[in-house]
């Protein structure tokens, strides 16, 4: 068989752009991805497609991205496209394993353990410089902690830097502070996620056999959501690659949306001006998004640095049978009826036959979760609160872990991956087919006709225990068969570590920034008022902006509908181009 001929089934279903971006294998690349236009798949398409060719050799190739799930999804589609030998990895885990492979050696021993969380020894710190801290203090603390390591600041090029201190504190108390728990974690032998990244960088910048021994097993790196890159993941970047020109890097300027914590899109906008011979690839056409989303979107963003007009993909016939509703846009006197309206219109798409998994509520703040949590869950909608830690505290859900772990032990290598979950979790009463609500329990729901104060409590709804149980299937499903159990269950972990529950059947809450990289059909956003969007706290010019990128990224979540709505204060300054597309 001829490999050249068996790679080009690769490229089948890319478009245009797509496919001139999958095939540039040599030298720096950098691919401008709009939201929506197929990034994931068009890397992943590209790796494949090397490792195919003979361009890349798997083991010598690097996927680089920020979280986990991410991580996840690389790994799993490039498994899949049969090249599941590359390995794909947050940037902490590419330094953490070089870490614990050059310690030894060039330190002796192993390398220091890795804190779990800040708080405890922050809390520590606090008390031995005299400082009183609740939680909501320790946890900005621990932001500035971080975003002082991730921007490779000293201590006083930090206090000249102009950060607003936590309430309460002077950047003197908070410079003081931070030395505490940096001497703190010394004494402990611990490191903390930064250091991981420090500690690697200064390992490959003094030990000229540990940079060449990288460097040499580092052939091609491939790096997606570039824009999230902070001045300490560049600095290690750049000591992976030494002068090596492999690099594919992939982002969209417009999704830059964590700033406060050390992200910043300048080394994807300055790209092709460090390479001038860089092939530049942009991916314009959006693959999620309707017309009118679409024309919404773009107006928001009209000539940012970096800005990519989006235009939507051809319409298949059932499509372009059924025009797409333009987007609404609504103001309401007070919370209460902006919530209320948010429940009926997703009653709404749930009777127009959307599955509840394929509806999304996002919010600006946490703080704006559990009103909508609870004015859902009362209608007796399904909801499901991403980056929240209640799925897998779910009793059901970790009983789950438990048995698969226990199944681990016992399962043979190379059994189906989906077959040994979906016989694992049947135990606990996964069935292919969720169990019907109990009739007597349809209609009991709150404003229901004929339900009263003295009405019987609703029989449980089976559903409720099917949910949880079906995400860890479809979970498995979405990994394929190529993926050992050991390997299901070191992902699933991590996502536990993180908060990264898998989408239930169910309408997700999210905030702004949790939504990121996922999409729904539906989406309704609230509370896009001033003091919202943007927060009242933001002021600066570089501040505004990313408030306005966020926005932009909830709005790009929606596939076909979309409602933005506030409520009691004046609208979003940001509502003049929403208004502009919408009715």
């Amino acid at each position: 068989m001829n490999p050249v001929a068996d790679a080009e089934a690769l490229l089948e279903g890319l478009d245009p752009a797509q496919r001139r971006a999958a095939t540039a294998l040599r030298g720096p690349v950098v691919i401008l991805a709009g939201a929506g236009t197929g990034k994931t798949r068009t890397i992943t398409r590209r790796i494949a497609y090397g490792v195919a060719t003979g361009a890349f050799t798997p083991s010598r190739t690097l996927a680089l991205t920020f979280t986990t799930r991410a991580a996840g999804e690389l790994r799993a589609r490039l498994r899949q496209l049969g090249a599941g030998e590359v390995p794909a990895r947050t940037f902490h885990s590419a330094a953490l394993s070089q870490l614990a492979h050059f310690w030894p050696q060039v330190v002796g021993g192993t390398a220091p353990r890795v804190l779990e969380g800040k708080a405890r020894l922050l809390g520590e710190a606090a008390d031995a410089v005299g400082i009183r801290a609740d939680q909501a203090t320790l946890r900005a603390l621990a932001g500035e902690v971080e975003w002082r390591k991730v921007s490779c600041l000293s201590f006083e090029e930090y206090a000249a830097a102009g950060r607003p201190a936590p309430p309460g504190l002077d950047v003197a108390a908070v410079v003081a502070l931070q030395r505490a728990y940096e001497d703190r974690k010394d004494e402990l032998r611990r490191m903390d996620f930064e250091d991981v990244l420090l500690a690697t960088a200064g390992m490959l910048e003094t030990e000229r056999g540990v940079a060449s021994a990288v460097r040499e097993q580092l052939r091609a790196i491939t790096v997606d959501e570039v824009q999230d890159l902070s001045p300490l993941q560049e600095r290690l970047l750049r000591l992976w690659l030494g002068s090596r020109r492999e690099l594919c890097v992939v982002g969209d300027a417009n999704q830059t949306i964590y700033g406060f914590a050390g992200a910043s899109a300048s080394f994807l906008l300055g790209f092709a001006r460090e390479h001038q011979d860089a092939e530049v690839v942009t991916l314009a056409v959006s693959h999620r998004s309707t017309a009118p989303v679409l024309d919404l979107a773009n107006r928001l963003m009209r000539g940012r640095p970096g800005a990519i007009e989006l235009v939507p993909a051809a319409p298949d016939a059932d499509a372009a049978a059924s025009p797409a509703p333009v987007p609404t846009v609504a103001g309401f006197d007070d919370d209460r009826g902006e919530l209320a309206a948010a429940v009926a219109a997703v009653r709404a798409d749930l009777a127009a036959g959307i599955p509840a998994g394929e509806v999304a509520v996002l919010v600006r703040t946490n703080a704006q979760v559990p009103a909508v949590e609870t004015a859902l869950r009362a209608a007796g909608i399904p909801v499901s609160v991403r980056g929240d830690a209640g799925f897998f505290e779910l009793p059901l859900v970790r009983e789950a872990i438990v048995h698969l772990l226990a199944a681990k032990r016992a399962t043979m290598d190379g059994d189906p991956l989906t077959a040994t979950v979906r016989g694992v979790l049947s135990s606990l009463g996964w069935t292919p087919v969720p169990a019907q609500r109990p009739a007597s329990s349809r209609d009991s729901s709150p404003g229901s006709a004929g339900s009263t104060a003295a009405a019987a409590a609703p029989a449980p709804d089976p559903r409720e225990r099917w949910r949880p149980l079906d995400a860890l299937v479809r979970l498995a499903e979405d990994a394929g068969d190529e993926t050992s159990l050991a390997e299901f269950l070191d992902e699933l972990l991590e996502r536990q570590a993180s908060l990264d529950a898998p989408v239930a059947d169910a309408v997700s809450i999210a905030t702004m920034h949790a939504a990121k990289g996922l999409e729904w059909t539906s989406v309704h956003i609230l509370g896009v008022a001033e003091g919202l969007v943007p927060l009242v706290h933001a002021t600066t010019p570089e501040q505004l902006d990313e408030e306005r990128r966020l926005l932009y990224v909830a709005v790009t979540r929606a596939k076909r509908r979309l409602r933005l709505s506030w409520a009691a204060r004046p609208p979003s300054r940001f509502i003049a181009q929403a208004r502009a597309a919408g009715r």
